[in-house]
């Protein structure tokens, strides 16, 4: 099988499931964690490679609100999102939905309205120095329970930024059952926001089910265990509901237990609109093009197929239909001026 590794780092790309402050690099991490030095958080940027080993999904848990800890003003939260934009645009990722949680810095005592105007000023210099087009999903941290739902709910629907377009649900899910979230979903869906939980990372196919019933799911983060139920399979690929993969991290986190039998070949099988995302990329030790690459060697793909692939995810974004038209030609471009070498 040839190196497509030169083919994905040119290839543009579109990223739907990646978080805000999981985005930090060691780089980035360093630099907050200097700020901060009472923080446990390595400054060496080598050291955090251990750092960021993870026992089990718990212990990944404490270590990212470790880092969430090191956001403590509005000038940190700046920093993370306009550096994380850079590292996204050194990939070729041309637009990106940031998962952020607004409720992990308003309750730290970043004031609301610094936090919005710190994260719109970063995406506005983002898009204006590197090209790279980003949007948000506000989410709730689950394990900080229906206080966290109701404070977010009103922060995106009081407060919208211009950049946010979805509402999400994350952390764990075992304890954490979704329908209890239905009014906070509600609400932002009635203002017109995106609903895209996480679900069936942890948990079974039942938890996906629940994102779709009560949440009114229109894609899912992770849902791994989706391909435990064929007619729930049936139900995604009918109506285009988008999962949104994470490969490398669903082994980090042991939601998975080995790379060779991820449910990836299952799920693309059974049609469902499958896009590859890198979740928390360094605390996982990855990035965006390494996810295409894993992707490739998972499902036997060559460069159309990696061409293919992006599209899905542009598909399956909340980006306005011109955006989407551009990033697809410029993936076509890329593919035919690619093969015509």
């Amino acid at each position: 099988m040839p190196d497509l590794t030169p083919f994905i780092a040119g290839l543009p790309k579109a990223e739907l499931h990646v978080h805000h402050v999981g985005s930090a690099s060691p780089r980035i991490v360093a630099e907050l964690a200097a700020r901060h030095p009472d923080s446990k958080v390595p400054t060496d940027p080598e050291a955090l490679a251990d750092y960021f080993t993870f026992t089990d999904f718990a212990h990944f848990i404490e270590v990212y609100l470790s880092v969430v800890d090191l956001v403590r003003t509005p000038d940190d939260v700046r920093t993370l999102t306009f550096e994380v934009a850079r590292d996204m645009a050194r990939q070729n990722i041309r637009y990106a939905e940031l998962t952020i949680t607004p409720y992990s810095s308003t309750r730290r005592g970043i004031e609301e309205k610094a936090f919005m105007e710190a994260i719109e000023d970063a995406r506005r210099a983002a898009e204006a120095e590197f090209g790279t087009v980003l949007r948000w999903c506000f989410d709730i941290p689950g394990e900080a329970g229906l206080e966290a739902a109701a404070e977010t709910a009103r922060l995106a629907v009081d407060l919208r930024p211009e950049g946010l377009v979805s509402f999400g649900l994350g952390g764990p899910e075992i304890g954490v059952p979704r329908p209890q979230f239905k009014p906070y979903f509600d609400a932002a869906r009635a203002a017109g926001l995106h609903s895209v939980p996480h679900a069936g990372e942890t948990t079974g196919p039942e938890t996906v089910w629940d994102a779709l019933r009560a949440l009114g799911a229109e894609r899912i983060g992770h849902g791994t265990s989706a391909v435990q139920d064929p007619a729930l399979l049936a139900y995604l690929a009918e109506h285009r509901i988008a999962l949104e993969v994470c490969p490398t991290s669903n082994i980090a986190t042991r939601a998975v237990e080995d790379l060779e039998l991820h449910p990836i070949r299952e799920m693309v099988q059974a049609g469902v609109l499958v896009t590859v995302n890198s979740d928390d990329p360094p605390m996982f030790g990855t990035d965006l093009n390494n996810e295409y690459a894993v992707a490739a060697r998972l499902l036997g793909l060559d460069e159309r197929g990696l061409a293919a692939l992006a599209k899905n995810a542009v598909e399956a974004s909340f980006l306005d239909a011109a955006g989407k038209a551009r990033i697809v030609q410029e993936i076509d471009t890329y593919t035919e001026a690619w093969s015509a070498r």
